[in-house]
């Protein structure tokens, strides 16, 4: 698990199960704060369940990203963590890809 410097402008996090979930996104957040000009993605392969304040934290991270026009895709997610998503109505604020490599290639293909 972890945040890691995936490449010049992109940033690859792969979260743990609660808090450890919390406090990655916290770390995420002071990255982008700090770097501003690069693309994130979230790996939710080992998440079985996300709380409102993770929520909260991950569209705090949309935002700031979206304001350096820059993407944040999220990745992996299991049907059970995707219904709290769409439960909510954020399946359509997030972009969701079937997986990590997935989400890495269409990343650097955009910024190519």
């Amino acid at each position: 698990m972890g945040v890691q410097q995936w490449s010049d402008n992109i940033i690859l996090v792969n979260l743990a199960q609660e808090p450890q979930l919390a406090e990655e996104l916290q770390a995420v957040n002071a990255m982008v704060a700090d770097k501003g000009d690069c693309d994130v993605v979230v790996d939710f392969a080992d998440i079985d369940l996300i709380t409102s304040s993770s929520i909260a934290k991950l569209l705090k991270l949309r935002k700031a990203l979206v304001d350096c026009d820059r993407r944040l895709a999220i990745s992996s997610v299991k049907p059970r963590v995707y219904k709290v998503f769409t439960v909510t109505g954020l399946d359509s604020v997030f972009e969701f890809v079937e997986d990590q490599f997935l989400a890495l290639a269409g990343l650097q293909l955009v910024s190519s």
